[in-house]
C-alpha cells in the first residue's frame, strides 16, 4: 500500500503512542533520544537478547515497550560513525520508512551520542524515507489483506538539533523525491496507457512548475527532415512526439546545459522482432526520457540557478506492414544516411536526430544523453553501474563524481577508431549497428556522430533504470536512475 509521509522537523516531539525510530551507532552507548522515550531502560535488554549491535542498516523492532510513551520502538542502525556516507543516511532513512507500518505518526531521534549530525543529513535521512515510501499500485483493484485499506498519511517528526537548516535543506529534497518518483512512474506506467502522446503530456504538465515545453509533432519533424527518428515510428499507429523543455533559472547570456532521452514508448524490436520471453518489460525502455522529465521537474521545483534544456523522442518501435525494414536506409537531420541492418537497434536512431536537433538550436555548453540502449552493457556491467561514453575527459571525471556523491555509479568505458570503423556501411555514410562484438561501444560511436565538437557524454543505463536490484530507497521495477546524478552534476558544477 502507498504511504504518503508528512514530514516536519523540530528539536522536540510529544510523545503519546504510536512510533518512535531511534538511530544508533556501532560504538554509541545508547541510541538518539533514548533518555526520552525508554525510561526503563527496555533497548539496551532487547539488544542483549537479540544480539543487536547496530550493524549498517540492521534494526531492533520493539512492541510494547515497559513504561514507554509510544506503542513501538524500532532502533536503526548506522554501523561505525567514521564509515557514514551521505549515502548512508539515505538508506538509514529508507530503512525507517520500511518500518513504519500500522500507525498514522512516528516520531524519528536522529542526533546520535557522539555523531554530529548536519542539517544535511537530516534532510538526507528525510529523502530517503520519502523515496522508499514510494510503490507503484495504481491497477490493482484487489489488495492483499494488509492492503485492504486505502493509501494513507503518516505524520513523520525528525527530532533534530537544527530543525530550522534541515526544513531549509529539505526543500531540495522534496524536489528531488518528485523527480524521481516521477521518472519511476513514467517507467512503471503500461504501455496500452504510456504512449508518445501520453507522454508528451506528461512533459507538458512541467509547465506549472515554470518550464516551458514544446512539443514538436511528426509533421514538424518531418519538416526539419529528422527521417531517422521517424522510420522507428512509422510501423506505429501511435504518431511520434519531439518534447523540448527549456528551464531558465541561470543568467539571460549562459548557454543552457543539456539533457537528452531515449523515449522508446515500447520496443518490440520492429521487423528484427524480440523473443517473445521478457518483452513486457520493453514498456521500460524509454528509462532515458523518463530520468529527463524527472531531471526537468527537479530543476524547476528547487528553483535551480540554471539554463537548462530537456529533450525527449518519443517513439513506439512496432512490426506493422509499414515499419521500416533491414535494409533500408534513412537519412538523418544532420543529412547523413544510415543503413538499418537491424530494427532491434532503434534508439540511437531517436537519439541520433534529438541531439542534432539540440546541438543546431541551442549551442550547450554540453550535452548528455541517456538511454537504455544496449543489452550489451548489462553483460558488461550487471546492474550496479551504468555505462559512461564520452568525448570530455572534464564531463566525464565531473559525472563519475556525481555519481559517486549520488550512490548512481558510472564506469567508463571506452572509443576508438577500431571501434568507429566496425559501423562504416557499403550503402550509406553509417549503418546503426556493428554487430555482436563491443555492441555497446560501436552503439557509442554511432552517437557520436552526431555532436560534432560538442562536449557530450552518452549513459547506457540498461542495467540501471528497470529490474535493478531492491535496496532500502528503491523497492520499485523502475528506479528513477538518473535523476540524482544529474542533479548532482548540475549542483556542483553548473549553477550559477
Amino acid at each position: 500500500m502507498s504511504v504518503k509521509l508528512e514530514i516536519s522537523f523540530s528539536k522536540s516531539a510529544k510523545l503519546n503512542g504510536g512510533l518512535a525510530i531511534l538511530l544508533k551507532t556501532a560504538e554509541a552507548d545508547s541510541a538518539a533520544g533514548a533518555d526520552t522515550v525508554d525510561p526503563a531502560g527496555v533497548i539496551a535488554k532487547a539488544a542483549r537478547i537479540a544480539r543487536f549491535s547496530a550493524k549498517s542498516m540492521s534494526g531492533l523492532d520493539i512492541v510494547a515497550p515497559e513504561g514507554a510513551p509510544v506503542e513501538r520502538i524500532v532502533v536503526i542502525g548506522l554501523g561505525k560513525a567514521a564509515e557514514l556516507t551521505a549515502h548512508d543516511w539515505l538508506k538509514a532513512g529508507g530503512a525507517a520508512a520500511s518500518r513504519i507500518k500500522n500507525t498514522d505518526k512516528a516520531a524519528v531521534f536522529i542526533d546520535v551520542p557522539g555523531l554530529e549530525t548536519s542539517a544535511r543529513a537530516a534532510a538526507d535521512f528525510a529523502l530517503g524515507m520519502l523515496l522508499r515510501a514510494y510503490s507503484f499500485d495504481t491497477y490493482k483493484t484487489k489488495k492483499s489483506d494488509e492492503e485492504e485499506k486505502p493509501a494513507k498519511s503518516v505524520k513523520v517528526t525528525i527530532v533534530t538539533a537544527d530543525p530550522g537548516g534541515a526544513k531549509k535543506a529539505f526543500s531540495d529534497s522534496e524536489a528531488i523525491a518528485g523527480g524521481v518518483n516521477l521518472a519511476r512512474d513514467l517507467v512503471n506506467e503500461p504501455p496500452n496507457v504510456l504512449g508518445p502522446v501520453e507522454f508528451a503530456a506528461k512533459a507538458k504538465e512541467l509547465e506549472k512548475l515554470g518550464v516551458e515545453v514544446e512539443i514538436l509533432t511528426e509533421r514538424e519533424m518531418r519538416r526539419l527532415g529528422m527521417g531517422a527518428l521517424l522510420g522507428v515510428a512509422q510501423g506505429s499507429v501511435r504518431p511520434p512526439r519531439l518534447a523540448v523543455m527549456q528551464w531558465k533559472g541561470g543568467k539571460g547570456k549562459d548557454r543552457p546545459v543539456a539533457f537528452i532521452g531515449k523515449g522508446v514508448v515500447f520496443d518490440t524490436g520492429g521487423i528484427s522482432i524480440k523473443p517473445a520471453a521478457g518483452m513486457e518489460d520493453m514498456k521500460g525502455d524509454m528509462g532515458g526520457a523518463a530520468a529527463v522529465t524527472g531531471l526537468m521537474h527537479v530543476l524547476a521545483s528547487r528553483k535551480a540557478a540554471v539554463n537548462a534544456v530537456g529533450i525527449i523522442g518519443l517513439v513506439e518501435n512496432m512490426p506493422d506492414g509499414n515499419a521500416q525494414r533491414p535494409g533500408d536506409i534513412v537519412t538523418s537531420m544532420s543529412g547523413q544516411t544510415i543503413e538499418v541492418i537491424n530494427t532491434d537497434a532503434e534508439g540511437r536512431l531517436v537519439l541520433c536526430d534529438a541531439l542534432w536537433y539540440c546541438n543546431d538550436r541551442f549551442k550547450p555548453q554540453f550535452m548528455i544523453n541517456l538511454a537504455t540502449l544496449t543489452g550489451a552493457i548489462v553483460v558488461a556491467l550487471g546492474n550496479v553501474h551504468a555505462g559512461l561514453f564520452s568525448n570530455d575527459d572534464q564531463l566525464s571525471a565531473q559525472l563519475t563524481a556525481a555519481g559517486l556523491s549520488s550512490n548512481e555509479k558510472l564506469w567508463r568505458m571506452p572509443l576508438g577508431r577500431d571501434y568507429d570503423k566496425l559501423i562504416d556501411s557499403k550503402f550509406a555514410d553509417m549503418k546503426n549497428t556493428g554487430g555482436r562484438q563491443a555492441g555497446s561501444i560501436t552503439a557509442a560511436h554511432f552517437i557520436k556522430r552526431f555532436v560534432q565538437d560538442t562536449p557530450w557524454a552518452h549513459l547506457d543505463i540498461a542495467g540501471t533504470a528497470m529490474g535493478s536490484p531492491q535496496d532500502e530507497i528503491n523497492q520499485s521495477w523502475g528506479s528513477g536512475f538518473g535523476v540524482r546524478l544529474l542533479d548532482e552534476l548540475v549542483r556542483a558544477h553548473y549553477e550559477s
